[in-house]
């Protein structure tokens, strides 16, 4: 079982001045989902090579068990410090994708040719596609094989607006990941702020936020036990 991880390489707040990136907890709560579970994880982001750290995230109030074990997991952080350039990936060797989130995708693989073509060459393959919290934005420009907007259609979830002014960036980021999805024909669904909630609609997995993580990975994990 072969899966593809894929994070942002932008690290600027817009033009805040302030820094952004990933999310550990997004990244961490479903590489140990995946590991546990006997699979071998790939991480390629558009840069390669280290990914820039949301340093929110890394904060006390913002740890888990998932990030406390990875901060302890010398092989795990060697492997984030190399991730592969999403450029140089051949994909067909991989069973599925899973894009963790952090502000930081809204801005580099939201708008990335290389991204977009995975993107939609995944869900086309009929592979299991993954996005969480803010990671849905890879949305914004992925078409399906009709020709409409990849998420048409379909059941999806994503960082909502409620979420996004409660953290003070609605006037900072790019776009609203829930206004985008509902522009481009999904049906948005949700749950209370920062509750836990991940939606799988065909082989499109995705998650409201960071505590929908590790949920959205085990759904990832379900599509490729199924028949």
């Amino acid at each position: 079982m072969n899966i593809l991880m894929v994070l942002t390489s932008h690290d600027r707040l817009g033009e805040t001045g302030a820094k952004t990136g990933f999310w550990l907890e997004e990244f961490a709560a479903p590489w140990y989902v995946f590991k546990d579970a006997g699979a071998d994880v790939v991480l390629a982001s558009p840069a390669g090579g280290q990914p820039p750290l949301d340093p929110k995230s890394d904060a006390p109030d913002a740890q888990s068990d998932d990030t406390r074990r990875f901060c302890a997991d010398a092989a795990a952080v060697a492997a984030l410090a190399n991730t592969r350039k999403l450029s140089e990936v051949t994909d067909d060797r991989f069973d599925a994708v899973f894009y963790p989130g952090g502000h930081g995708p809204l801005w580099d693989l939201a708008e990335d040719p290389d991204s977009i073509a995975l993107v939609e060459r995944t869900y086309a393959s009929g592979k299991p596609l993954a996005a969480v919290c803010h990671a849905p934005g890879i949305f914004r420009h992925a078409r399906g094989a009709d020709g409409k907007p990849l998420v048409a259609g379909k059941r999806v979830t994503g960082f909502s607006n409620s979420e996004e002014g409660a953290v003070g960036l609605t006037s900072v980021v790019p776009f609203l990941v829930e206004d985008m999805l509902k522009q481009n024909g999904g049906d948005y669904l949700r749950k209370a702020d920062w509750q836990s909630y991940a939606i799988t609609d065909r082989n499109l997995v995705t998650g409201q936020n960071p505590a929908s993580s590790a949920e959205a990975a085990r759904q990832l994990l379900a599509l490729l036990d199924s028949p």
